[in-house]
This record gives C-alpha cells, structure tokens and sequence, in this order.
C-alpha cells in the first residue's frame, strides 16, 4: 500500500512539473522605448493619431486604444476619444476590453502545450475524450416552420485538428446561417457568453448532440470548436479552465489583466460596450443573445474557449511577443520554436479561399500574395480579431505587434482596421 501511495505522489509530482518549464533564453518583459531606438520614425506613427482623431471626429468610432511594439519594446501606447459618450468617460490606455475571438488563440496555445506533453494526437477522434460526440451526424434537411430536421451519419470521426481548424463541420449558433441558429437556440446552446449558471461541460454536451454542417474535414466553417477544446482542457488537465490559463499562461507571461470574468478591483477599467443610435454613441444594452455585461454580472461558471476572455492591449501585446520569441518569454517556455513553426504552417491547404492568407492552428497567416497586396505586412504575418471591433497582427520578419482595441457593435463604415495596420508598416524607419 505504501508503494502505491509513493507511486501516485510521484506521478502526481511528475505531472505537476510539467505545468511550467524554464528556458534557456530568457526574453525581457515588454518594455517602453524610444520608437528610433528600435528603427521606428515619429513623425510617421503621429499619422495613426490623425487617422484614429479624424475617425473619431467623422464618428466612425467613439474612441480607441491602440498599441506598437517592435523588438520587445513599446513604442506606441495611446488611447483616443470616449469611452461612453454619456457620461463622458475617456478611453485610457490601461483599458479592459472583450476580445471575444481573440480568446481562440489563447485556447489553441493552452492545446498545443498539452499536446507536446503528449497527452493526445492532434488526430485522435474528440468523442476518444468526450464520447458525445460518436457517431456524429451531418444536417440533411431542415423545415423552418417547426425547426425540425434531418440527418446522415458523418463520413468520419470529428478530430481534435478539425476543431482547431475550424473544419469540424460544427456551427457558430447566433453569428450562424437561419438554420443552424434556431437549431442551436432550440437546444440551448451558449453561443458565446451567459450570465446564467452554466458550464462549458454542460454546454458541449448538448452541442455534441446537434447536427454538423458538412463531413469533418470537408470545408471551413467558423465554429464552437474552441469552446469544445476548451472543455477538453479542462478533462486533460483536472482543472476548470480559468485556472488552467492563469497558472499556465497569463501567470508565466505576467498576463495581469486578462480573466474571463472580471475581480471587482478592475470592474471601472472595463469599456463599455457601444453603438450608434441616430447617429449618437450609446450604450449597447440589447439582452437577445448575450447580457453585454457578461465579464461582471451573473453566475460567472462559463469559461467560453472560443470568446470568454476580456484583457488589455499591454497583456495581449504580452502574449503575442511570447509567440514572436517562438514560444519563450521572460524565461519561462510556453511552446518550443518547432511547435510554432507548426502552429504557423498551413493545415487546411485552400479550404480558406484564395485570400491572401492560409489557416495555421490559431491564427490566420499571411502568404506571398498576401504580402505582395500591400499593407497587410511581410509573409508569416499572423493575425485575428474579435467580435466587438478588437484587431492584431504580428509580423515575424519586422518583429512588430499591433494591437487596436475597440468595443463597439452593429456599426458599419470603421476604417480604421486596414489603416492602422497600413500605417504601422509605414512607420518603419531602418
């Protein structure tokens, strides 16, 4: 019985020591500098305070956070315009926001660190882990006026690689075609963030249950795929996946200001959502799908892989230098140099289209005839965004990070993604 014991405390240790692992490199923390000192002109990134000012000024947006880092270093940091219009709240750059898709990349990175512990093949079949999914069916047919439906059976078993690559066949509910939204509204399913006493394992398991779009493997369709890995992290590792990020990356990365559900100490730093009501900046307040309150009122049980997290420009600028440092940062190694390299390479061929950039396994990333458009930075420029006007990209090759946060909604005419990202790469200076 004592070896037993011995043995268990052992595998238990073993197994704990996995969960963090020194480097030996030991990249610096993000830090302030001059822009020339890292090759940046100041006379050119006082063109992106024009740009963000007179979109403010021609009400295209309410206001922004926008940040540049190249080498490690910080050399842009600055906040435009209101945060609520009401109350006159302005943005600073210390800013909370909800990066909704942007948590994707985070979810991918907490994968990907338990596939090099070994603890899975990418392509093991996800009902190995979560059996709900067997014998996984494909939508047939679908008759609107009762939201009943038909079905075949799948050609193959969804994987853990179709999940991470959006080519699972599952929907996206609220943000999906009419059918698979009233599908998935039928059955209950949290799209994206609750208020309610619900948990992601309660959530995938009924998902599990509906139909796909088409046969695993078939085709890219945005999904909830990150929402079901991120259930499987919470299997694999014994933990609610709060505690899995904060302990294994945003802990590591000195990551203090993202969570998914806000302490109360950071409550007044969150951005309120907003919208456009006669041409006026207001709060969005509409309940129908989510409570737009979600990080700070309710049950705060549901840990959404796909969407959940709200974090600060600094901390996702954190995180996307670990990436630009293949994988290390401030000597703690989230992922080896090699795994990046795979995380960056094509995994779907041209299921995405011909648009300049291919699907990697967190990230879009850039492709020659991406590069050669212009604008959009140098090849192996990865890139995402999130549902309530948040946007980044790195580029590899220039070593630089740009991050522009926004929180608004149901608005049209914003320029100031393609141009903040334009007027970055014209500020380069050596």
């Amino acid at each position: 019985m004592k070896n037993i014991i011995t043995f268990t405390f052992l595998v238990i240790l073993a197994i704990s020591g996995l969960a963090q692992t020194k480097s030996i490199k030991s990249s610096p923390l993000l830090s302030e500098a001059s822009p020339q000192s890292v090759g940046m002109s100041d006379e050119r990134l006082a063109r992106i305070d024009e740009m963000l000012i007179n979109s403010i000024e021609n009400n295209q947006i309410p206001g922004a956070v926008a940040l540049i880092a190249r080498n490690g270093k910080i050399v842009y940091h600055k906040s435009f315009g209101l945060a609520e219009n009401k109350t006159k709240r302005s943005f600073k750059p210390d800013d909370i926001f909800r990066i909704a898709s942007q948590t994707k990349a985070i979810t991918s990175t907490a994968v990907m660190m338990l596939w090099e512990e070994g603890r899975f093949s990418l392509d093991d079949s996800i009902s190995k882990y979560i059996p709900q999914f067997q014998n996984a069916q494909v939508l047939e047919s679908f008759n609107d006026s009762d939201t009943t439906y038909t079905t075949r059976p799948a050609n193959k078993p969804i994987t853990i690689r179709h999940l991470l690559t959006h080519t699972s066949g599952i929907g996206y509910g609220v943000i999906d075609d009419d059918q698979f939204r009233k599908i998935y509204q039928k059955a209950g399913i949290v799209d994206a963030f609750t208020a309610n006493p619900v948990t992601i394992e309660g959530n995938i398991k009924k998902l599990a249950k509906l139909p796909l779009h088409h046969d695993p493997g078939e085709k890219f369709t945005y999904s909830e795929g990150l929402d079901v890995l991120g259930y499987l992290i919470e299997i694999l590792s014994g933990k609610p996946l709060d505690e899995f990020f904060r302990e294994r990356i945003f802990s590591p990365l000195g990551m203090d200001d993202t969570y998914f559900y806000l302490p109360d100490s950071k409550i007044d730093r969150l951005v309120p959502v907003q919208t456009k009501n006669d041409d006026k900046w207001v709060r969005y307040t509409d309940t129908t799908y989510y409570d737009p309150d979600y990080p700070i009122k309710g049950a705060k049980k549901f840990f959404s892989g796909g969407g959940g997290l709200s974090s600060t420009a600094k901390d996702y600028a954190t995180f996307l230098q670990m990436y630009l440092n293949n994988g290390e940062l401030n000597g703690v190694r989230l992922l080896s140099r090699t795994t990046v390299q795979f995380i960056m390479a094509n995994q779907i061929g041209d299921l995405w289209g011909d648009s300049g950039a291919y699907y990697g396994l967190a990230f879009g990333v850039l492709d020659q005839k991406g590069q050669n458009m212009g604008g959009r930075g140098s090849i192996g420029t990865f890139d995402w965004g999130g549902y309530f006007n948040t946007q980044y990209f790195a580029d590899p090759k220039e070593n630089i990070i740009g991050i522009l946060m926004k929180q608004t909604v149901d608005i049209n005419m914003d320029e100031t993604g393609w141009k903040f990202r334009q007027l970055v790469g014209q500020a380069i200076d050596d």
